[in-house]
């Protein structure tokens, strides 16, 4: 299993999420451009000193992410996150090997990624006025449950 974050641009999100990934032993990989630089302080703080701990990879872009980690995987498959369309997340099956994409903050995921990945996976929001979720929030749910479901909280 692996987080994957596209273009984040908030420097506390990727911290967080970051600290997630240590915390679950989850690699995590940072396509760029990124909304801040890496050693944003507030990026560093969210972190804070499990930075260590974290199995980072950072992207110049997608196809270098896809050249790196997907094609030497090919049962990898590529989740995309959304949060309006896709199989509702206690409906979906994760597979071990599956990177989980979030875009960005503002924007999702692009047009691109869309056309090439048809998995897509949704977390349900009960008050249709909220528009979505925190993406570290999401990125903590959506890790946790595939985790569970692919047995990577046995032992925990």
């Amino acid at each position: 299993m692996r987080l994957v974050l596209y273009q984040p641009e908030i420097p506390p999100n990727t911290g967080n999420v970051a600290r997630l990934c240590a915390a679950m032993r989850t690699p995590l990989h940072l396509i760029e451009p990124l909304g801040f630089k890496i050693d944003d302080k507030h990026l560093k703080r969210a972190g804070l000193d499990y930075w260590p701990f974290v199995d980072l990879s950072v992207h110049p872009d997608w196809a270098t992410f896809e050249a790196a980690v997907l094609a030497p995987a090919p049962a990898a498959r590529v989740v995309l996150t959304s949060a309006r369309a896709g199989t509702p997340l206690h409906e979906f099956s994760f597979r071990p090997g599956d990177a989980i994409v979030l875009g960005q903050e503002t924007k999702g995921l692009p047009d691109f990624l869309l056309e090439l990945y048809p998995d897509r996976v949704r977390i349900p929001i009960a008050n249709g006025a909220v528009r979505s979720l925190n993406m570290s929030t999401a990125a903590g749910i959506l890790l946790f449950e595939a985790l569970r479901q692919t047995g990577g909280l046995s032992g925990l």
